[in-house]
């Protein structure tokens, strides 16, 4: 008794659009099945296009502030007021905090009595100095008496050196009450409030960021470097960035900095780009996506992403020859990017590539093409 070939297998032989071998004609449709063998195979292809591509990079970046300052009180004491809020936008030398002085101003004038008092001293000393020295040189006086009033106005004149020091940081001390910003930028939370004693260079009291200009840090794969090395010798390297909500760049700043070392877990060197961010839409801590344009491939042929077949043997495409055939060719590949792919061997400008449809060719099969776009209309 004869065996009845599987539904599977029969559903393969009527699906396929591939040439083969015709089923002799006769009783029971025969011509019929040869016809649908014979069929072409619809498919979708896109032509290949000849452009100079640009070596774009992509990657995930973070924004940072330009600087980022600590202020922290540089003396002890209570704070007395407060002179902005959180999140303005404050200048280098704008009052932020002011300590109770009093203390200091105290000490002040303490030291200022001081040297006044011991200038005093110092003339008297200068005074018997010079007539000791007028005795001494018409050999009246002995010379030890001589050197003893030299040593003290001497000694009287170092000891007003000092009280002026003493002084000049005692005023420093009544200064350092009135805390100011060291540089432009946006106040952040209030780490305490007035009426709460202070300690000296321990307490934060807010952080200033400077956020324009800003920076965004972002990491590529070491691979990249010598690409990216060229490129700024070349001149400044622009970068882009796109939050990631949004399709558009919303900044274009300039690679200002790379790191000497490359990191060992990762493989990654972190690159940092400046951005003038006049309308401070970028701010410290946000995640965006950067985008930097490394240099041009000139003259490189495109075809779609989606053209390129991967197998076992490597990548390649459908070509649609004068024909109405295919032929599958393998290719080498560079870069992919906005759905297209550069291929650097076996196709030429101009040729048709098979981009829907794969699935049921092969080399000698007869297709016919729905629509073909060139390349440039599928990013």
């Amino acid at each position: 008794m004869l065996r009845r070939p599987p539904v599977a297998l029969l559903l393969i032989l009527l699906l396929t659009g591939c040439p083969g071998k015709s089923a002799p004609s006769g009783k029971g449709g025969g011509n019929a099945m040869a016809s649908a063998d014979n069929a072409p195979v619809p498919i979708l292809a896109a032509q290949a296009v000849q452009r100079d591509v640009p070596i774009r990079l992509s990657a995930v970046g973070r924004v940072e502030a330009f600087e980022t300052v600590s202020v922290k009180a540089q003396v002890a004491g209570q704070i007395n007021a407060i002179h902005f809020h959180e999140g303005q936008e404050v200048h280098k030398g704008d009052l932020l905090f002011t300590l109770d002085a009093r203390p200091y101003e105290a000490t002040l004038h303490r030291e200022e009595a001081n040297l006044a008092r011991d200038e005093v001293d110092a003339r008297n000393a200068e005074k018997e100095h010079q007539r000791y020295s007028d005795l001494n040189r018409r050999k009246v006086v002995a010379t030890d008496q001589y050197d003893t009033a030299r040593a003290t106005a001497e000694s009287k004149a170092a000891q007003v050196q000092a009280d002026r020091a003493t002084v000049e940081m005692a005023r420093l001390q009544a200064e350092y009450c009135r805390i100011v910003s060291p540089v432009d930028g946006v106040a952040g939370e209030v780490k305490t409030h007035a009426g709460n004693i202070v300690k000296a260079n321990d307490t934060e009291l807010v952080v200033v960021n400077r956020v324009r200009p800003a920076l965004v840090s972002f990491s590529v794969p070491e691979d990249e470097l010598g690409t990216i090395s060229q490129a700024m010798l070349a001149g400044p390297v622009r970068v882009s960035v796109i939050f990631p909500d949004g399709k558009d760049p919303v900044a274009t700043g300039t690679l200002v900095f790379i790191n000497n070392q490359v990191d060992p877990q990762t493989g990654t060197i972190r690159l940092k780009a400046s951005f003038e961010n006049a309308e401070k839409q970028l701010w410290p801590g946000q995640y965006v996506n950067v985008s930097l344009v490394a240099g041009m491939i000139p003259a490189a042929v495109e075809v779609p992403a989606e053209a390129v077949q991967t197998s076992q043997s490597g990548p390649s495409v459908f070509v649609v020859k004068g024909d109405g055939g295919v032929d599958n060719r393998p290719v080498t590949v560079g870069r992919t990017e906005n759905g297209l792919t550069v291929i650097e061997r076996g196709v030429s400008p101009g040729e048709q590539v098979v981009t829907d449809g794969h699935l049921r060719l092969r080399p000698g099969c007869k297709v016919e093409v729905r629509r073909t776009l060139d390349s440039a209309e599928t990013k």
